[in-house]
């Protein structure tokens, strides 16, 4: 064999070697990832000829299942409740893979968990199809239903967070418009593409989960992580008087911040308490260049902000944020929940439950268990977890009966249970001058015996002129609502 004929040799010698190795390579590191790719066709058609396993409510009511059908995919995904869960299910398409529960526990409900493989070892020996498990939620329905109706009876965009005080679990969240995901499900292609393009091409983002991805300057409920961090100083209580003039005079500036009213607040010298009855501009951008931006940023990531929550849920939850580097001018605007503050209606339910469990943050979740196809036996069932010491319990008892005190005498009056002490705090927060501004309003009750926390916000309300848009407008009977369901059930 002469040399050039050894060397062509030689060189596909390596290159078959190199094939190899690279063919081990890929089946050994990259087969997890790449099977979980949702455009991974083969997968998806495995998938669809395997029974998909429920995601339940916490009552078991079912809003994922799949049925036998008599086509190729031999079982169809459907979404009895339709656009209400939506932004929790998510879809599961074969053209366009999966979304939100669908995807985040799309191991569980594929049945392709590793804790499910006894259940396939004994399906493969008994000759029984194999079937997915099953993804039970914290979701309240009575909750759930209540924060639906308040938004869509008014045609409102917007979303509502309930969480269990004590645990974190998530009993409701809602985000309006929605959207059907039983299209996106369908065995046509076709109507699969439409609708998938519908949903593209709507300016109103039905698919958007605005309770948890969409961050919105909070406005003044963020008045309250303001209030914790003067608490927690040790320099204020809920009785020290502090400045509240008609406008406050923003250092380095020539431009004053006013009050909504024009007017100075209790005559220009409001308690504490008084500032956050009314919720004071004046008195909280005070407070805010008192206490300094790191003060308040350290209090803020105490409630959750520059964290990302739901992580082990993995929903995509977008993490709420406090200013990194701001001067004085934007420390005061911050300190009222401007500037660059952003926060997301599940980060604004998260201080309200901070406050009411004693101070202490718990780590907020959608799954409370999975299961195997039986639907009985539990694989794991999610334990409540302390995330942070927010306040001590002094502070939350005094942010406690400050917030009582907005819904008792001030601006949160539409929060009110007849018979059931409420806690709350309003925010009517300004985004620019060619929209109007958001309502927000978060909340707990019962104020004694907290359960439960809501937050709601309203991005657009239709025909609502832009004056009468604010958080105890708009936001705070729907919160009323929702607590009433839970108190209730």
């Amino acid at each position: 064999m002469n040399s050039p004929i050894r060397r062509i040799s030689a060189g596909c010698l390596l290159l078959c070697v190199a094939l190899l190795i690279n063919a081990t390579y890929v089946q050994a590191f990259w087969a997890d990832d790449l099977n979980a790719r949702s455009e991974n066709r083969r997968v998806l058609l495995d998938e669809y000829s395997r029974e998909r396993g429920p995601i339940l409510l916490a009552d078991d009511t079912p809003i994922a299942q799949s049925t036998p059908v008599d086509d190729e995919y031999q079982f169809l995904r459907q979404y009895p409740e339709g656009p209400i869960y939506a932004p929790l299910t998510g879809y599961y398409s074969y053209n366009y893979g999966r979304t939100a529960l669908e995807r985040a526990q799309n191991d569980i409900l594929s049945g392709d968990d590793d804790r499910l493989f006894v259940r396939r070892l004994i399906d493969l020996v008994t000759g029984e199809e194999p079937r997915g498990g099953a993804v039970r939620l914290t979701i309240d329905p009575a909750a759930q239903q209540a924060a639906w109706e308040g938004l869509t009876e008014e045609g409102f965009k917007g979303a509502v967070v309930a969480i269990d005080v004590e645990t974190g679990g998530i009993l409701a969240m809602v985000s309006t418009p929605s959207y059907d995901p039983n299209p996106m499900a369908s065995h046509s292609i076709e109507e699969q593409t439409a609708t998938r393009e519908a949903l593209l091409a709507d300016e109103d983002e039905p698919d958007l989960n605005r309770a948890i991805a969409q961050r919105l300057p909070p406005g003044s409920v963020f008045k309250l992580v303001t209030a914790a961090a003067a608490l927690e100083s040790g320099d204020f209580d809920p009785d020290t008087e502090v400045p509240g003039p008609a406008e406050y005079d923003l250092p380095l500036t020539n431009t004053n911040l006013p009050n909504q009213s024009g007017d100075a607040c209790m005559d220009g010298t409001p308690t504490l308490t008084e500032a956050l009855r009314i919720s004071c501009n004046t008195a909280f951008a005070y407070l805010g260049n008192e206490l300094g931006d790191d003060a308040l940023r350290e209090q803020a990531e105490r409630f959750g902000f520059d964290t990302q929550p739901l992580t082990n849920d993995d929903m995509n939850a977008a993490t709420s944020v406090f200013p990194a580097d701001p001067d004085e001018p934007q420390t005061a605007l911050s300190a009222i929940g401007q500037f660059d503050v952003q926060a997301t209606p599940l980060q604004m339910a998260m201080v309200s439950a901070a406050i009411a469990n004693d101070g202490v943050l718990m780590e907020p979740y959608l799954v409370r268990e999975v299961s195997g196809p039986d639907l009985v036996s539990p694989i794991e069932r999610t334990e409540p977890e302390e995330r942070t010491r927010a306040v001590s319990p002094e502070t939350a008892e005094e942010l406690t009966q400050m917030m009582v005190d907005v819904v008792e005498n001030g601006t949160g009056q539409n929060a009110q249970i007849e018979g059931i002490q409420v806690a709350g705090k309003t925010g009517t927060a300004q985004s620019s001058a060619e929209r109007p501004p958001y309502a927000w309003f978060t909340s707990f009750a019962p104020a004694d015996e907290p359960s439960v926390a809501v937050a709601v916000v309203i991005e657009e309300a239709p025909d609502t002129a832009r004056d009468d848009i604010g958080g105890g407008r708009l936001a705070a009977p729907i919160a009323r609502a929702v607590m009433e369901a839970v108190l209730g059930s």
